[in-house]
């Protein structure tokens, strides 16, 4: 039978989602290449303080900076990674600057990107490039040393590969798959909250995929795990990275089998079925209870909206 592709790709739909960067794979295996596009007067750098985005006072629409602009904060012995090159052939490279109480940062906006995606000035593709620069540079700090001998590791492909040089074991980030999942029951979808959201938010069910675990079966036994329903067909409908610090979620659609929930209240606060016109109100602003659903970035909400449209 004929493969039926999607209209549109959903998942670029969603925060973080869009990366226009070439990241040129092969060319970072040279050295020569990497260090090249790290000292072009042309690059652009995507600053970092711990786990924050530093935004310049200029207010440039990329939130990044030229080399010479870079150079005035000082770099402490930490990452530089090489992200890539824009359509413009102008490399990108993340760079991890002092400590929030440095006084090269008085000035300078430092937030999180949660809060860059939902109230921030990036848009689109630069929000790519920022959730890219944040998993790497996370991943390379958190990394110096050698899982299997204990030896410090240095850095390689731009950033992209750590190499021990005791034990010769090479270490690659990694992504940590998730799965985000609306259960469906005809006109009634399965929401649950967590104590740790915004008052009167209820989201879609999600937790990491396990070892030897399809996404299909992650989805079955997440939503069975938590609020005791049974889970038959599952469909894919999108994707989106997630910074914090190197997920990627996989939203998905589950065939409830049942019916009766049994929450699992060490997971969630409370969780229930609501009718699709209950749902259209929490998206549209105006339950009467002030429900609501996770803002427009976010897959939760694109997973949502795009059921109430179906």
């Amino acid at each position: 039978m004929p493969i039926h592709f999607p209209p549109t790709d959903y998942s670029a739909a969603t925060g973080f989602a869009v990366n226009p960067l070439d990241r040129r794979s092969e060319a970072r295996a040279f050295a020569d290449v990497v260090e090249t596009a790290m000292e072009d007067p042309k690059a652009r750098y995507h600053l970092f303080s711990a786990d924050r985005a530093i935004l310049p006072h200029d207010g440039n629409e990329t939130g990044s900076f030229d080399l010479e602009a870079a150079k005035d904060f000082v770099l402490k012995p930490a990452p530089q990674v090489l992200l890539g090159w824009d359509h413009e052939e102008i490399p990108h490279v993340a760079a991890f600057v002092g400590d929030e109480d440095d006084g090269a940062l008085d000035g300078f906006q430092l937030i999180d990107l949660r809060t860059l995606a939902i109230e921030g000035p990036l848009k689109g593709g630069d929000l790519g490039i920022k959730a890219q620069a944040r998993s790497l540079l996370h991943w390379n700090r958190t990394h110096r040393f050698c899982s299997v001998c204990g030896s410090e590791t240095t850095m390689a492909l731009g950033g992209y590969r750590r190499e021990c040089h005791t034990c010769g074991t090479h270490h690659f980030p990694r992504t940590d798959p998730v799965v985000i999942m609306l259960a469906v029951n005809g006109d009634r979808c399965l929401l649950g909250r967590q104590a740790r959201f915004v008052t009167g938010s209820y989201s879609c069910l999600a937790g990491f995929l396990e070892p030897g675990e399809t996404v299909e079966d992650a989805v079955r036994r997440e939503v069975y795990e938590e609020a005791g329903i049974r889970i038959g067909a599952v469909a894919y409908h999108n994707s989106q990275p997630w910074p914090f610090p190197m997920s990627l979620m996989l939203g998905c659609y589950g065939e409830a089998l049942t019916e009766t929930v049994e929450m699992d209240s060490t997971e969630l606060e409370d969780c229930r079925w609501f009718h699709r016109d209950e749902v259209r109100q929490m998206v549209d602003g105006t339950h009467p209870d002030g429900l609501r659903v996770p803002p427009g970035p976010t897959i939760a909400r694109h997973i949502i909206t795009h059921w109430l449209a179906s």
